[in-house]
Parts: C-alpha cells; structure tokens; sequence
C-alpha cells in the first residue's frame, strides 16, 4: 500500500489552484513538488505501479505540466531525474513580473529503499569526499543541462533538486556560470552542507568563538596548502553574480549550517578590512578539501558543492519533531510554516 505522503491528492498542494508565477511561495511549492514527481516516479518503478496505478503524474500534471524525459543512473537504472515542459508557456504572451519556466529539470534525493540504497549512499559518499562531479549520474545531470541551455536558453528553464539532487543542482550550476554559459534559475532544497553543524551551538557567543576560530584554521589552512587561493581565486569570485535560491531547515543538521556560513561571512565583513578578508577565504575553502588536495588542487581533481559566494536563503523556522521531517520535501509547500529569506551577497575586493 502506498502511503498517504506519495499521493497528490492527500499530500501535495492541492490549494494552488490558481497559480501566480510572481509568488515566491507559489515558485517554492511548484519546484518542490516536481522534485517530489521524481521521488514518486522511482518509488512507482519499484512498486510496479504502471498506467492508471502510477501514483506521480498528479504532481506535474496539476500545474499543467507534461513529463517530457526521465534520466536513469546507469548503475542501478534507477530515475533520479526528469525534464519538464509546460503546457501553458507561451513565447509570445508578455507576463508581468515573474514568467513560468518552459521546461523544468528536477533531481531527487537520497531513496533508502533495497532497490537504490547501494548506489544513492555510494553517491553521497562521493559527496562527502568532494568527487561528486566524477560520478556518471553528475555528468548526465550536467550533459542534460547543457544540451537545454543549447537548444531554449539558460532563462527559459529551472533546475531543482532535493538533498543530494540539490548538491548535483548546485555543481551543475557552478559550472554552467564558469563555462560563461549564463545563469540557471534553481530551486534547491535541503541542500547537504559538509560541515560540523555549528549551528547546534545554541549559545551565541560560543557560537561566534567556534566559528572564528574556524574561520582561522581554514584560512590558515588554505593560505599554507594553495598560497592564499585555491577554490577563491578567479573562479569563485565569477560565481558571485548567480544567486540559487536554498531552501533550509533550521532543525535540519544536513543543511543548516549554510544560515552560519553566510552571517558569519557577513560579520567577519562587518568587524573590518583583516576580518573580512580572512572571512572571504573561509567561506571559499574547506579544511578537508585544502588537505585532501595536497597543494593547489585543480578543480577537475573535485569540488565542493557548498562553497558559495551568493545566494537567496530561505529559512524554515518551524518546530520539526525529527530529522525526516526537517529534511524532508514535503514541508516546503506547506502554507503555513514560518519562514526567514535573505539575499547574500559575495562582494569582490576592489
């Protein structure tokens, strides 16, 4: 029996039944349940759930959206993404303010199941490791990306993406803006940040000593491995004008300490010239990542995925009772959850 968090019509955003593409909550809701189509449309391969039984159409169908592709990891033939395409989107009708997407590319998560438990925890093992972007589910996440950027436009698509489909969103994004090929509207939600999560310390100053002291040992780190560069030198600061927007759950230890990451930023850079210049080089480098380099690591050797130098963060402060919920997607179309948003953005020295 599928449960009731599989099924539209008992889970989903059925109250959205007249969309307004200048809300940012409607945009949230929308991005967040065709990431659920992709979770739907695996768990329906795996339960044998064919035609009428399928249980995925119902969360891109009610916003008049068609499937156009599905992506398969090689590995276990597991989809772990699909392509979008509206069926309203109109090239020649002049919307006001925010237009809808012509074609929507969504990633899943993690799926603990028998049938993708190998292959998912290997990838997020990869993630961990900052070789993620080696992996052939990357590269087809990144070819797919490419090849819509060359026949629509980078502004006529989204990318979204859950968890580990939110890591795959943010590289694939990084890249894009690198190869000079524009910058892709995304929707990333509960995106893994590889770090201690800091931001259990409840108490602020303690909270603050940690952090600088962090700040310290990475720059030191990074100053000592890559000559004062490495993952900031050019590369970083030309990231600085794509903004994602990353969706975070203040309960959710896999992602929230992107909130600590970019105020602490936002501080150091507040306290003066020297605290702010060895702020902008933590929040370029990670510790493990400078010593797992070895000394100036090129970036095809591997990345990590959480270094950003902007971004629109929305926060969900809602009381979560346990890390599924904190983590899961469903919370993120939910009309009545308490959220923060602020935009962060990285300024390049002069």
């Amino acid at each position: 029996m599928p449960s009731d968090r599989e099924i539209f019509g008992l889970s989903g955003p059925v109250h959205l039944t007249a969309l307004d593409w200048k809300n940012p909550i409607h945009r949230r809701s929308v991005a967040a349940s065709l990431v659920q189509g992709v979770y739907i449309q695996e768990r329906d391969r795996q339960q044998s759930r064919l035609g009428p039984e399928s249980l995925a159409p119902p969360w891109w169908e009610f916003f008049h959206f068609q499937l156009n592709h599905i992506l398969l990891d090689e590995s276990d033939l597991s989809i772990f993404g699909a392509i979008y395409e509206s069926k309203l989107w109109n090239p020649h009708h002049n919307y006001p303010g925010q237009s809808p997407p012509k074609y929507v590319i969504a990633f899943r998560g993690t799926i603990t199941k028998k049938h993708t438990r190998m292959q998912d925890l290997k990838l997020d093992l990869h993630l961990l490791a900052d070789k993620l972007q080696h992996t052939p589910r990357f590269k087809l996440a990144m070819a797919t990306i490419q090849d819509m950027i060359k026949n629509v436009g980078a502004a006529n698509f989204w990318v979204t993406g859950h968890s580990l489909g939110s890591a795959i969103g943010l590289l694939a994004g990084k890249n894009i803006v690198r190869k000079g090929l524009g910058f892709i509207e995304s929707y990333l939600f509960n995106p893994p940040f590889v770090s201690a999560p800091i931001g259990k310390i409840k108490n602020e100053k303690l909270n603050h000593a940690v952090r600088l002291a962090t700040s310290f040992v990475t720059a030191g780190v990074s100053a000592a491995v890559h000559g004062g560069g490495g993952e900031g030198e050019m590369g970083f600061e030309c990231l600085s004008e794509w903004i994602p927007y990353l969706f975070v759950n203040s309960y959710d230890p896999i992602c929230m300490e992107y909130v600590g990451y970019f105020e602490h930023r936002v501080k150091m850079e507040e306290a003066g010239a020297g605290a702010g210049r060895i702020g902008r080089l933590a929040t370029q480098n990670s510790i493990i990542g400078s010593l797992i380099g070895g000394g100036r690591r090129r970036r095809e050797d591997g990345e990590t995925a959480h270094l950003l130098p902007s971004a629109f963060v929305t926060v969900n402060l809602s009381n979560s009772p346990d890390l599924k919920t904190a983590h899961g997607i469903h919370q993120w179309w939910n009309p009545h959850i308490q959220i923060e948003s602020k935009l962060y953005k990285f300024l390049v020295p002069n």
